[in-house]
């Protein structure tokens, strides 16, 4: 049988078309909740991070982490996982354009209404406000953009090339809209086939691949069909032989791999630079002090050694960033302006016991060093440090991270 995709515009009442769908067709509801689920299962990722993916903003260490080009591959694989399981299954939501386009017993719906209309279901629904709803609608259409765009390279979420058939709820009616989409399952265009299985089954490849590489620190395009491999190169890369030799010695001990090929994609001589993520580094580094031109310095420093750092200039800036990006290392100085290092510390230790924060402070005294040590820093450094040592005090913090992950 076949497979049903819906991605929609937020407040054009999916979840009751879909509900009817459902109820008419028997099939299995699979919500992006169950993807990311399984993603988290499969790759050890925690699901608010792998969930993190489906915003448009991303972290501000992804140059260095590829944290959120890591969450998509394994979201891929959890989505081929599903697919090689069973058919009769409908996907409703960002993970429904996760699928190879070319895989054809996958129906793939679209269900839009006009903006008067998402504002009278948001009301109506929820009580919202005009000018609440349209801050929501705004920011879940951004978000979606950027999903699309980064999974399919269109920037238009509801172009009409990316689907086999596009409803508009509002205009429709959701009985009407739920029907439309079930008379399509009849279409011969979308019937499975063995050739829409062997893609289904490169799919699968392709996304086992991914997650490979993944692990290892790259971030490269990856199809497949029948057992040959075909990689995309699309950053520019110094050396590039040297890169593609590395990326086909790792993809051809995958099991199911027996050609691999690679090919420079068009973003690759545009200026962004091919980086690797190194693991023996940490890609995550907070830099919290109100010495402005210091701070800066030092992130600049530990850029060129491949370190991808933020910088804020007080605790209270800190801790905000840290519910929302959680580094792997914060370098922490003590006196600073409103809350303190020690309360930041504190907090910190408190609620995100994972990551290792590194005191650099001018001013402390012996007593700090040891309320510090006491609190769970991972270590005590005096300004000015020598890069060197805060280098390898970063390695061996990351050490820690990865030994607890």
């Amino acid at each position: 049988m076949s497979v049903i995709t819906v991605f929609n515009g937020l407040f054009s009442e999916a979840g009751v078309v879909v509900k009817r769908v459902v109820d008419a067709t028997g099939y299995r509801l699979v919500t992006d909740q169950d993807v990311v689920a399984e993603a988290a299962k499969l790759s050890g990722m925690s699901e608010d991070k792998i969930a993190r993916a489906f915003q448009a903003k991303a972290s501000v260490f992804n140059a260095f982490s590829h944290e959120k080009e890591r969450a998509v591959a394994w979201l891929r694989f959890a989505m081929a996982n599903k697919l090689m399981d069973q058919d009769k299954l409908v996907f409703s939501g960002f993970a429904s354009q996760l699928p190879a386009p070319e895989i054809d017993h996958i129906l793939k719906v679209c269900l839009v209404s006009e903006m008067k209309e998402r504002l009278a279901v948001a009301e109506r629904t929820e009580g919202f406000a005009e000018k609440h709803a349209l801050k929501l609608i705004h920011k879940d259409d951004g978000d979606r953009a950027t999903w699309v765009e980064s999974l399919k390279g269109v920037k238009d979420p509801w172009s009409k090339a990316l689907y086999d058939i596009i409803v508009p709820v509002g205009s429709s009616g959701v009985e009407r809209s739920a029907d439309l989409i079930v008379e399509q399952l009849a279409n011969a265009a979308v019937q499975v086939t063995d050739t829409s299985r062997a893609k289904v089954a490169d799919f699968m490849l392709a996304a086992k691949v991914g997650t490979v590489l993944a692990s290892e620190g790259h971030n490269v395009l990856v199809s497949a069909k029948g057992k040959t491999v075909t990689l995309t190169i699309n950053k520019h890369v110094l050396m590039l032989e040297r890169l593609e030799r590395e990326l086909a010695d790792i993809v051809s001990v995958v099991d199911g791999v027996d050609k691999v090929e690679t090919v420079v994609g068009k973003g690759f001589h545009q200026t962004d630079i091919y980086r690797k993520m190194d693991f023996d580094i940490p890609s995550k580094v907070l830099l919290v002090d109100d010495e402005r031109e210091f701070v800066q310095t030092l992130s600049e420093r530990l850029m060129m050694r491949d370190m991808g750092s933020a910088v804020v200039y007080d605790g209270e800036s800190a801790l905000n960033l840290v519910k929302e990006d959680e580094p792997e290392v914060m370098i922490l100085d003590l006196k600073m302006p409103g809350i303190d290092g020690i309360e930041v510390l504190r907090r910190v230790k408190s609620n995100h016991p994972n990551i290792q924060v590194i005191i650099l402070t001018g001013h402390g005294s012996e007593k700090d060093r040891q309320i510090c040590m006491e609190l769970g820093a991972f270590a005590y450094l005096h300004k000015p440090v020598d890069i060197d040592i805060l280098s390898e005090t970063l390695k061996a913090a990351n050490e820690k991270v990865q030994s607890i992950k």
